[in-house]
């Protein structure tokens, strides 16, 4: 390793931005110890804000040491292609037409589950929301779970150790629950083609073991809470019992499929999305008061700012990476995936040539393992926090506290890989 003085200089500040996303409630804490400048407290509180403002510290501190040209080389050949479609899908999935198909789905799935309360309900949230990434894209299954969750469970007064221990198996299981197929999840997605694994790859060698994890994270944590979900009732919420109109539920489903579609062609999901926001606007009353614009700019930008600053990482997370035993990188990958996009993982074993199959399996099932450990170790999970996150004390989650919620279905992931 040779590392240049800007890489040195980006891998401190990579550094620091996960330090960061760990002291966001001191931010918070300062903005109302010291009121007149609370504004600039609560911005850097945000969580989704963390990276892109330390990629900005990072392109000046490349205009000062090598000139403006090269740092707007570097940031023109940087790939903003995620955060955009991630924006894109997030805004479709959080409106009314689609958040009613898919509570439709979960409610038809929970009347086969004789449990009381919300328990039949709750399970089938986090079974068949995450595993509907498979078809739909992580991201859109991250946002699509988290709103039924924060209206139908979050909303009616859970306990904060029920929020913790949900956020950490919907992490997890979203993370996973994209491995059935070769395009949906973004780990599988950077290695798919090159190393040849279709569909029936994935179902065989990665899916079956995804939906058993899936499956028993969802079961085990429903049982742990089994007396406040059979005490909570299943009640109805106005937003899904507003009718909407199948032509139009026809026409969200058919822009969500088409920006799926379009994943990889900013120009034809952008020019879709734009066409939606038309659509949108001209039925309001079949909308929400407004779409979750916001939110979906603030993940982008999170993500943008990881690409800016992930990019300058590779001098070391490379050889680190490949120096790793077959039997070790499942570990190393999902520990490193903690600190760093799971995809990155992937893409840069996708780049060396003559890998045994069991790295290749090893790397990739790593990767999608150890997603659910921290808001930055899988693309959808600063999808699930900006929604769900209003309701944790404080409006804020502590990155400990999901940690230790994230561990226990980390290792049921973990297992049924490594031993299914």
């Amino acid at each position: 390793m040779n590392p240049s003085t800007i890489e040195l200089i980006a891998t401190g500040l990579f550094a620091l931005a996960i330090l960061h996303t760990f002291s966001t409630k001191f931010f918070e804490h300062l903005a109302h110890a010291r009121p007149a400048h609370a504004g600039l407290w609560h911005l850097l509180g945000e969580v989704e804000i963390v990276f892109g403002f330390w990629s900005l510290v990072l392109v000046a501190a490349m205009i000062a040491l090598e000139g403006l040209h090269p740092a707007i080389e570097y940031v023109d050949t940087r790939n903003f292609v995620e955060p955009m479609f991630v924006f894109a899908i997030m805004v479709i999935a959080g409106t009314r037409p689609i958040f009613r198909t898919a509570l439709g789905g979960v409610r038809a799935m929970s009347k086969l589950l004789p449990l009381p309360g919300s328990m039949g309900f709750y399970f089938a949230v986090l079974t068949l929301g995450p595993l509907l990434g498979s078809l739909f894209t992580e991201p859109a299954a991250m946002t699509l779970s988290a709103l039924i969750l924060s209206e139908r469970v979050f909303a009616r007064g859970v306990s904060e150790r029920l929020k913790y221990a949900t956020l950490g198996v919907l992490f997890v299981n979203v993370s996973i629950g994209g491995t059935l197929t070769p395009f949906a999840a973004p780990p599988v997605l950077m290695v798919a083609a090159k190393w040849h694994w279709d569909l029936a790859y994935m179902i065989v060698m990665i899916g079956w073991k995804a939906i058993v994890a899936v499956a028993v994270n969802a079961g085990l944590v429903t049982l742990l809470f089994f007396r406040e979900l059979s005490t909570l009732p299943l009640g109805e919420d106005s937003r899904a019992d507003q009718t909407v109109p199948l032509p139009l539920i026809l026409v969200h489903i058919a822009f969500l499929l088409g920006i799926v579609a379009g994943a990889h062609h900013p120009p034809i999901f952008m020019a879709l999305f734009l066409f939606f926001l038309g659509v949108a606007n001209a039925y309001p009353q079949f909308q929400e008061e407004r779409l979750i614009l916001r939110e979906g700019l603030l993940v982008a930008f999170f993500l943008a700012g990881l690409v800016v600053l992930g990019g300058m990482q590779e001098w070391w997370l490379r050889p680190l990476l490949l120096g790793m035993s077959p039997d070790s990188v499942f570990v190393g990958a999902t520990l490193l995936t903690a600190i760093t996009d799971n995809a990155a993982l992937t893409y840069l074993g996708s780049l060396v040539e003559g890998l045994s199959d069991e790295f290749k399996y090893a790397l990739v099932t790593g990767a999608v393992t150890g997603g659910g450990l921290t808001v930055i170790a899988n693309a959808p999970n600063p999808a699930g926090f900006a929604i769900l996150r209003g309701h944790f004390t404080d409006a804020a989650v502590n990155p400990l506290g999901l940690l230790v919620a994230a561990l226990p279905p980390t290792l049921v992931a973990a297992l049924a890989f490594k031993f299914l």
